[in-house]
């Protein structure tokens, strides 16, 4: 007899039973499945198509003694994608999911390798999993037999295929699923196996509720001694999972709860860990080191900690090993560290002290627009309410010149603002004549100007302020770049813009109040008729405003 002939036959014997009777369906379920499992061509879908799902579905039904064996059957069958609509029509699901309460371990396998197979890549059929309590049941089953490698496989390959769902997410949050995958995570005896459980991870990661819950359960630590069982080798699968575990432990970190537990005010495991990282040959771990600590960084308590226990010349170092062509994405990183441990006051004039802005700014000569702009916004941190450094920055000749060029950036709208925006922050911060005089030198005065006319209110309001101190301070260096850019023109039309912003019109009339203190400039005042914009805001409906311009109307008048 041909093979054909005996799939044949064991298929007509299946459609005219109309009993189960054990002895009659054994054979012809053995010849199917030795079809199957010798990878008969299309054995699959004459199967399938032959009209015998419904005595499948029947069997299992029926609890018979060889529902372990039709599950296998369906399991392989399931391999084909053609085949797995037809099972799902046939009812094969509804009848498969009573068997996950099985005792019997290879009834699980089988059943669960079935209904995996069905429903994979089917977003309703999934959503029907979950419905009927499918995850509590997986859970459960890896709970009970967790040293059982393919029965633990099939179950984890089930929860990473459902754990993008929301409905899957929240019913693993109730199981404590986090206990059982960092169990299983120590004991994975391949990379595919930790790939699952990592996906898993990653997926379930982007819950709060479950990033708290993962942080209490061990799995950022679980994620770290994994990380360091890998690292030295150069193992394609063995970096992958360095790259997957690391980002993760970044991800958790954005989660305040757990991000705290994690640092455990400086002696946590993890963050020790983090620590190392930035010493790593591995690109991948210096990175996923340096985002971690910025995101450490978080609150005020941690910078001051995270300063005392020495993290900035780690951060320091790991920027300097990448100024010239280095990962640009390291050095991004390593810059957000740096700003935010510079937030806290008290930090800044420590970091001043051990020359972090002295050492920064080798990264000066980097082409990297990315790193242009971060650098620039580290900088304007590191003299936020800081005087001295402010000082020390204003009067660097090397600074304002490269600072200058990127004021220019014609392609990146980011880095020309960030420029702008440290030149008034070192004359705001610094209010000192040497650093208004090294600004107008440098020929920085009209960008400032320029930036007094930004869409965004934020940088209208820093350049008009840092503008009005540069004039009451030094207006000799100020006037000729002011009649060049035709500030007072700017500053009429500021004035009387009917949908201005109010703390605009309020810093311009700062500045017009600081220009009315130059003789020079008074005339000037005058002769664009700015008493006449004045006299219109004397009449506005917002009083301070108003008073603020007769104010300074007084002011222009005493000289009339």
């Amino acid at each position: 007899m041909t093979d054909i002939d005996s799939l044949s036959g064991a298929l007509q014997a299946l459609r005219v039973s109309t009993e189960l009777i054990e002895e009659e369906l054994k054979l012809p379920l053995e010849t199917l499945l030795a079809a199957l499992l010798e990878k008969k061509k299309d054995a699959a879908v004459e199967i399938a198509s032959s009209g015998v799902l419904p005595s499948l579905a029947q069997v299992l039904r029926s609890s018979s003694p060889l529902s372990c064996q039709v599950a296998l059957l369906v399991a392989e069958m399931a391999r084909e994608a053609a085949v797995r609509e037809p099972c799902i029509e046939a009812g094969l699901v509804k009848v498969l999911l009573p068997h996950l309460s099985s005792t019997d371990q290879e009834m699980l396998l089988n059943t669960g390798r079935a209904i995996g197979r069905i429903c994979f890549d089917n977003s309703f059929q999934q959503d029907q999993l979950v419905q009927s309590g499918v995850v509590p049941r997986l859970v459960s089953i890896i709970r009970q037999y967790p040293k059982n490698d393919p029965l633990v496989n099939v179950c984890l390959l089930a929860l990473c295929n459902l754990a993008d769902m929301d409905s899957a997410r929240e019913a693993l949050a109730e199981q404590g699923v986090a206990e059982v995958l960092t169990f299983q995570l120590k004991r994975a005896p391949d990379a595919e196996r930790r790939h699952v459980i990592l996906e898993i991870l990653g997926a379930l990661g982007e819950s709060d509720t479950l990033k708290l819950q993962f942080a209490e359960s061990g799995v950022p630590e679980a994620l770290s001694e994994m990380i360091r069982s890998l690292q030295g080798g150069s193992d394609p699968h063995d970096l992958c999972s360095i790259k997957i575990a690391s980002n993760l432990i970044v991800s958790l970190l954005l989660g305040d709860e757990s991000m705290q537990k994690c640092f455990g005010e400086g002696s946590g495991v993890v963050y020790q860990d983090v620590l190392s990282w930035l010493q790593s040959s591995n690109t991948q771990l210096q990175l996923s080191g340096a985002l971690a600590i910025a995101n450490f960084a978080r609150n005020d308590s941690n910078c001051v900690k995270m300063l005392d226990l020495g993290v900035v010349p780690h951060i320091l170092t790991l920027l300097e090993q990448h100024v010239d062509e280095g990962d640009v994405s390291v050095q991004h990183a390593g810059l957000s560290a740096l700003r935010n441990l510079a937030i806290p006051a008290t930090n800044k004039v420590r970091m001043l002290e051990d020359g972090v802005t002295e050492r920064i700014k080798s990264l000066l000569r980097s082409d990297m627009p990315p790193v242009q702009f971060k650098l620039l916004g580290t900088l304007r941190m590191m003299v936020d309410g800081h005087e001295e450094a402010a000082l020390v920055l204003g009067r660097d000749a090397v600074l304002l010149t490269r600072v200058m060029e990127w004021c220019e950036a014609k392609d990146h709208a980011g880095v020309r603002g960030e420029s702008s925006r440290l030149l008034a922050a070192l004359i705001r911060h610094s209010r000192s004549a040497e650093v208004v005089h090294a600004v107008a030198k440098a020929d920085g005065v009209r960008h400032l100007i320029s930036m007094a006319t930004s869409e965004h209110v934020i940088m209208q309001n820093e350049a008009l302020v840092s503008l009005a101190i540069a004039s009451a301070i030094d207006i000799e260096s100020m006037k000729e770049a002011f009649r060049d850019s035709e500030l007072l023109t700017m500053l009429k039309e500021m004035l009387e813009d009917p949908v201005g912003a109010i703390e605009v019109k309020f810093s311009a009339l700062g500045l017009i109040c600081s220009l009315a203190n130059s003789s020079v400039m008074k005339e000037e005042l005058h002769s664009v008729n700015m008493k006449e914009s004045l006299s219109k805001l004397a009449e506005h409906s917002n009083s301070k405003l108003a008073s603020q311009a007769i104010s300074i109307l007084a002011s222009l008048g005493d000289s009339s």
